[in-house]
């Protein structure tokens, strides 16, 4: 047999075969690249998703964090009442398993960028976000 330029001396049955493999492999191929494509799609809404979440348990856990030093319901003009010790439990609580969320997708945010893909940059960026310090208040709270 010559190069692929040349004349194939394989007869006319061994060239079919060989275009049929060619055929099927290109097709498997075709096949593979459309299921990448639709996980990528399907990781991609999950990662807008845990986003998402990941906001609004931040959100929650400030606004926690804020009821935890002002107490419930109050401003920070507002002078302080007796707080309650069952309430102030329910809220350490519920920041305790905030947290605990806020940890698992984190690690589930670092195992995505581990896995590499387009959005590793925004993983980075996200990661890089939460590893800050929280910002120092607006007005510092005075005690009354």
């Amino acid at each position: 047999q010559e190069g692929w330029r040349g004349q194939s001396r394989g007869s006319p049955q061994q060239l079919a075969e060989r275009y049929a493999d060619l055929a099927a492999s290109h097709s498997e191929a075709l096949r593979q690249r459309e299921e990448r494509e639709w996980h990528n799609a399907r990781l991609r809404q999950e990662n807008a998703l845990l986003r998402l979440e990941n906001r609004r348990l931040r959100r929650e856990n400030r606004c926690l964090f804020r009821q935890a030093l002002l107490g419930p319901g109050r401003g920070p003009d507002e002078p302080a009442a007796a707080e309650s010790g069952e309430e102030a439990e329910a809220l350490r609580a519920q920041l305790g398993r905030l947290q605990e969320k806020h940890r698992r997708a984190l690690q589930h945010l670092r195992r995505c960028r581990a896995a590499g893909g387009p959005e590793a940059s925004e993983l980075d960026e996200l990661l890089e976000e939460d590893e800050q310090p929280p910002s120092a208040p607006e007005k510092p709270l005075e005690k009354r």
